[in-house]
């Protein structure tokens, strides 16, 4: 009996509830922004590291192409931004410039002057579409001054420099292959995945598409024929079937 005395019943109980969830919300808020507070705290620790991470190894950032790589994949990880143009932490222009120096910033502004170059001589030939290791390669002979190897990882943080001009300028993956499309217009998932069985061989065809992709006839005539439009396949007539090559794949072979 006396048990029940003591027990809350009614308004009281729900009081009683209410509070302690209230209690309870209120802890678990304040142990979320402590949480978060330490994170921010361990990130402004890493950010100052880096600096003098910096300072100490200046010189191999800029000769390094591989130690440069790895620097940048370490300012990633921890959200800081290589190619930023503005930080309210700086005075003279981006953290990665000051990281980094002019020097290399305008390595970058070169690349991507090059980069632009070759992919409007190569459009007619590749529809803007150019394999990123044809693009280093082509990029590399045309770049006065060199006195560091270019890398893959170059020509992409030149690209990511490039894109807020418009154009088009984006990395894409095609059947694990990384291309560096220079044209406004995006692919369709269908023209997408006939670019990819194009890389298998090097050409498909239409019946070739229908027994691997199990599509209607009219949908692999259209997907291949806006390609061809684009220039992103071109057409071999002399076959007993019409076939539609990926120019990318061509030179490569020219290449070998």
């Amino acid at each position: 009996m006396s048990s029940q005395r003591n027990r809350p019943v009614g308004l009281a109980a729900l009081t009683n509830k209410n509070l302690s969830a209230s209690t309870y919300a209120s802890r678990g808020s304040a142990i979320r922004d402590a949480h978060v507070q330490a994170l921010e705290t361990q990130l402004s620790v890493f950010r100052q590291a880096l600096e003098d991470f910096k300072t100490r190894h200046a010189k191999k950032i800029q000769s390094d192409p591989s130690f440069r790589a790895e620097f940048a994949h370490m300012c990633n990880a921890i959200g800081v931004d290589p190619l930023a143009t503005s930080s309210r932490n700086t005075k003279d222009g981006s953290w990665w410039a000051q990281m980094r120096g002019a020097k290399m910033n305008n390595y970058y502004l070169e690349l991507g002057v090059r980069i632009v170059e070759v992919c409007r001589e190569s459009r007619q030939m590749n529809g803007g579409m150019i394999a990123l290791e044809e693009l280093r390669k082509r990029v590399a002979r045309g770049v006065e001054n060199q006195d560091r190897d270019i890398i893959e990882d170059d020509i992409i943080k030149a690209v990511e420099l490039l894109k807020p001009l418009g154009g088009g300028y984006a990395l894409v993956e095609i059947a694990r292959r990384r291309f560096v499309r220079s044209v406004p217009k995006e692919l369709s998932n269908d023209q997408s995945k006939v670019l990819e069985v194009a890389q298998v061989l090097g050409f498909i065809s239409v019946s070739m598409l229908q027994a691997n992709l199990n599509w209607e006839k009219v949908r692999c005539v259209t997907v291949v024929e806006d390609l061809v439009a684009d220039g992103l396949l071109w057409v071999d007539m002399q076959a007993e079937e019409p076939e539609y090559w990926s120019p990318a794949w061509i030179k490569d072979g020219q290449e070998s």
